[in-house]
């Protein structure tokens, strides 16, 4: 039996709940929310789903998160996403987390992005489409997004949406792995069992390569 087993795909519940802010900071956002301005919906959304200076309220949340995402906020679009995928203030519905991850992961969004492509590789909600499921992987994983990394390293290794290549696995767990992932520093262990020295040298080339690129502090 292969030693790297296919990986079970779950659902990313990356945070984007907006920033803790101290009490007397409460009054004043939720005044700038109920004034309509978009990210202090947001925060005040991330406030509610938290529980963080206020009491956890779920319907809350759903209610700011859904003002500032009608106006075109990403960070709440992909919050409204989360809370329809895990059925948390409204009924589960994955159809509905598809289409606001979508707004979301289309303005550049990289959890959203994650949690899309997620979503067509399990077709939740969505067709399943492992080609799809990549490219949203790779846009996230240009911008820094480790657990994406992790799951492009994946479907490199077996041939899910892309041509099966370990050199490219094994760039994309190395990355991940450096940025903190420990399943990918065992992976990349592994697979470099089943590669020859001229393509762990190739791997090597083109991971410092995609580093030299990649955004800082992620």
């Amino acid at each position: 039996m292969n030693s790297i087993l296919r990986t079970l795909l779950v659902l990313v519940v990356l945070t984007a709940v907006g920033f803790a802010q101290s009490a007397p900071d409460f009054a004043e956002t939720k005044e700038r929310a109920e004034a309509g301005e978009a990210q202090a919906q947001f925060i005040l959304g991330g406030k509610y789903y938290t529980g963080k200076g206020v009491r956890r309220d779920y319907a809350e949340a759903i209610r700011w998160y859904r003002l500032a995402a009608g106006q075109g906020n990403a960070s709440a679009q992909f919050m409204f996403g989360v809370m329809y995928a895990n059925g948390e203030g409204v009924p589960k519905d994955s159809a509905e987390a598809v289409k606001w991850y979508r707004k979301a992961a289309e303005q550049g969004n990289a959890g959203a992005q994650v949690n899309l492509g997620v979503m067509y590789a399990n077709g939740e909600g969505v067709l399943r489409d492992s080609a799809e499921a990549v490219k949203w992987y790779r846009l996230a994983a240009d911008q820094g997004e480790v657990i994406s990394q992790f799951l492009l390293g994946f479907m490199y290794y077996n041939g899910e949406g892309v041509t099966k290549n370990f050199v490219q696995a094994h760039v994309w767990w190395n990355i991940a792995g450096v940025g903190g992932n420990a399943k990918a520093k065992t992976n990349l262990a592994l697979v470099e069992k089943e590669m020859t020295f001229e393509q762990k040298a190739e791997a090597m080339e083109l991971a410092r390569e995609l580093f030299a690129k990649l955004p800082k502090g992620k």
